[in-house]
């Protein structure tokens, strides 16, 4: 038994052969952090330049928030405007750059959110807010407002930015919802 021991343990020490440990497999956010940032920020310029140059080739007289979404009102509604916890109801078409429909309200019915709350984009809850009820607008949402680097897993690709055909039907107070 000692000598089985003994093997083992010759074989333990001379397997290491005096060899440096290495250093352990792993993630060193020091060394990524500012080469994502500058990615980041290359990208986000990148898709700046393309809603630019979209919105000019259309003559879009278009407002831009502090996050990149923009929004034109085209026919004015002088209903409501929608506030955190109301219910909205709203018909809308939404495309990419390319002009590629991905998702309509023609298809599948008007749909309805709670904003600041319900699963749709960032974006799209933050233009809500500027639109009254009857409104129609074009919001066009860049990729950090909209669905990322991930896309939505069917037909929004990943760093898409969103263009939204919208009309806001319907304005439910969270009082009345």
């Amino acid at each position: 038994m000692y000598r089985l021991l003994f093997i083992f343990y010759l074989l333990l020490v001379s397997s290491c052969g005096g060899k440096k440990e290495s250093e352990p497999i792993g993630f060193n956010m020091d060394k990524t952090k500012e080469p994502l940032i500058n990615v980041n920020k290359k990208i986000g310029k990148d898709e700046k330049r393309a809603i630019d140059a979209y919105v000019a080739r259309r003559k879009w007289d278009m407002i831009e928030t502090g996050t990149g979404v923009r929004y034109m009102i085209y026919e004015k509604g002088d209903g409501l405007m929608p506030k955190p916890d109301d219910l909205v109801m709203i018909d809308f078409e939404i495309q990419l750059l390319d002009g590629s429909v991905c998702y309509s309200s023609k298809e599948t019915g008007s749909e309805q959110f709670m904003v600041e709350h319900d699963d749709v984009e960032s974006g799209l809850h933050e233009a809500i807010q500027y639109l009254h009820e009857g409104d129609r607008a074009i919001i066009i949402i860049p990729s950090h407002r909209a669905f990322g680097l991930a896309g939505d897993n069917d037909k929004i690709p990943s760093f898409a930015t969103l263009v939204y055909h919208i009309h806001l039907l319907k304005v439910i107070p969270k009082s009345k919802a």
